[in-house]
């Protein structure tokens, strides 16, 4: 989970979240908290004041361990409340995390490929192309030469990168989302990264995939803007 938020998002000399780690930069979430069997792993925003993070931390502190993926946050109305008392809450984004084994390979049958020319792209995922060189590595199935699946680094850092999937909706069903996952982890282990796989509660195709390929889950994310 630490190094998932490290690479979610840019931090500064004191550990607190500055931009979300993409080429665009945008603010990230104002808390950012990472649930696990072993504790929280918590981010704050660089503008929020001290002692509003002084007072959210307690809250989190006192959060016992993540026992079961649908566990609640028992603090989560007193966070909110926390951070309501400086602004309206805007946003929450909730999910579980994955990380990708070793032992997960393309067991579809799918060709894929490691795409090298942003061209392969141009057709169905043009926002994918013009940013490749930032997102690799970036796993593909082609037909006829241009992408139907694809599966980017979204977000990247030292030692960990975070999937980005993508499949055009006249292709989906048919197992091409695991095979494109399984051969962006593959490169991402090749460059000594760990491939991690998050997605939110409502993405349930995105969670068949992670069950479907046995990724390991490590916890929940929870983002309040």
């Amino acid at each position: 989970m630490a190094l998932q938020v490290e690479t979610l998002f840019r931090h500064d000399a004191r550990g607190r979240m500055t931009t979300v780690n993409e080429s665009n930069g945008a603010s990230g979430p104002r808390i950012f908290i990472g649930r696990t069997s072993e504790g929280n792993v918590v981010r704050f925003r660089d503008d929020m004041p001290d002692d509003l993070v002084d007072t959210l931390r307690r809250l989190v502190d006192d959060e016992p361990p993540l026992r079961e993926p649908l566990q609640p946050l028992g603090a989560l109305d007193r966070v909110r409340a926390a951070l309501r008392a400086q602004s309206p809450v805007q946003r929450e984004w909730v999910g579980p995390a994955w990380w990708v084994p070793e032992n997960v390979t393309n067991t579809s049958g799918v060709d894929t490929a490691i795409l090298r020319d942003p061209a392969a792209l141009m057709l169905h995922f043009s926002g994918w192309a013009a940013d490749l060189s930032t997102v690799a590595p970036c796993a593909a199935v082609l037909e006829r030469g241009q992408a139907v699946a694809v599966c980017c680094s979204v977000r990247t850092s030292p030692h960990a990168c975070e999937a980005g999937v993508e499949t055009l909706a006249s292709h989906r069903g048919r197992g091409l989302a695991g095979a494109v996952v399984a051969a962006w982890a593959s490169e991402v282990r090749r460059t000594g990264r760990l491939p991690l796989y998050s997605t939110s509660w409502d993405n349930v195709a995105s969670q068949a995939v992670a069950r479907r390929l046995g990724l390991r889950f490590y916890g929940v994310d929870l983002h309040l803007t």
